[in-house]
């Protein structure tokens, strides 16, 4: 396993320019969604929204139909109503494919049956918005960060809380794990990124971006990307305190209130154990990335053209499509509306140029 996260499956280089026309684009949000996980099989899509009245979604990819809806409900009705009753931030789904967790502004995370859309659980204890969840792969072990600077460690399977985690010093902003007994966390205004090793309650603190570190996510168990809202891209190895590479203005710059400022990367996302990435701003497009040799350079390929502001991304299993979440607003907050944009999930077919076949040895399976 150990020799496993430095396996690097090369497929950046035979990605081709996605066709705009090939997009689809799945409607039933009324509010900027704000985050969505694909099961483990790419079969089916979930998805949450700003939305009080439709908390979660869950759509079949191939048709593009939704297979069913929570609805929420008025603040404090959670125990009665099947749903959140405030904006839902952050969702995860077992590697298993049996459980999703989703986290809202009012503290909450609830875990659902994926099969049937029931809710089996509610974990209360962080005292501000929850805003990054996720399994670790392979197991039922559940973690999740919180405005109120703390990373959990929940037993999802037995509905039991484990421990919490402190040393963030402002509010975290997104969370990713792998197979390891850790997590990384990005922590916003503070500046750092952090590796949490949860057996010797050890923490590592890397440093880097200039602004507010928006979104992170594990490339494999060595290597990782954030997002910040000073508009650069970053690459991280697990073992340097500082970026591997950094892209600055990465979606380039925008004019808003009489500057020039960069546009904030929003969203970022990994195929899993291969040298590809996407990034989201609000800035009319998704960009395709390439790593380079060593995760030392950030090389962009493609811009798909995209309206809002892109508040979640990620790679099927399989790499043959990408998926945004898509809102006039930004997840956190109101800054801005795009109004033209349409609040929606967008599937974005991505085709490869036909090469040799990759080695076995080096499948992500």
């Amino acid at each position: 396993l150990e020799q496993k996260g430095r396996l690097q499956r090369l497929v950046a280089k035979d990605v081709q320019p996605p066709d705009p026309a090939s997009i689809r684009v799945l409607r039933g949000h009324q509010l900027p969604v704000t985050c969505l996980v694909i099961s483990p099989d790419d079969r089916f899509i979930f998805s949450a929204s700003k939305d009080g009245s439709l908390i979660k979604c869950k759509w079949e990819v191939e048709s593009g139909k939704r297979l069913c809806m929570v609805p929420g409900g008025k603040k404090g009705t959670e125990e009665r109503h099947m749903g959140h009753a405030s904006h839902v931030l952050c969702m995860a789904i077992s590697s298993d494919g049996k459980y999703l967790a989703t986290g809202d502004r009012n503290k909450l995370i609830m875990i659902w049956d994926t099969a049937t859309c029931k809710r089996l659980h509610i974990f209360s204890g962080h005292r501000d918005a929850v805003s990054g969840l996720s399994f670790r792969k392979g197991t039922h072990q559940l973690y999740s960060a919180s405005h109120d600077r703390c990373v959990k460690v929940w037993n999802v399977a037995e509905n039991a809380y484990v421990e919490t985690l402190f040393g963030h010093q402002d509010v975290i902003t997104g969370l990713d794990s792998l197979s390891r007994e850790c997590c990384v966390t990005a922590g916003g205004r503070d500046g750092t990124v952090r590796l949490w090793k949860i057996p010797e309650e050890s923490q590592l603190v890397f440093y880097g971006h200039q602004g507010s570190i928006d979104c992170i996510q594990l490339i494999n168990e060595e290597h990782m990307v954030s997002g910040a809202d000073d508009g650069s891209v970053a690459l991280w190895g697990l073992t340097k305190k500082k970026p591997l590479a950094l892209a600055q203005q990465a979606h380039g710059m925008q004019e808003a209130q009489g500057l020039q400022q960069p546009y904030w990367i929003s969203a970022v996302a990994a195929l899993r154990n291969t040298d590809l990435l996407a990034t989201g701003s609000h800035s009319a497009s998704v960009k395709l990335w390439k790593c380079g040799e060593g995760f030392r350079k950030l090389e962009p390929l493609w811009d798909i053209p995209l309206v809002g502001f892109v508040n979640s991304l990620t790679f099927s299993a399989a790499g043959d499509f990408l998926v945004a979440g898509l809102g006039q607003e930004h997840r956190l907050g109101r800054w801005w509306r795009i109004k033209e944009a349409k609040n929606s999930i967008c599937i974005i077919p991505l085709k490869r140029r036909a090469s040799a076949p990759s080695p076995e040895v080096l499948d992500s399976s």
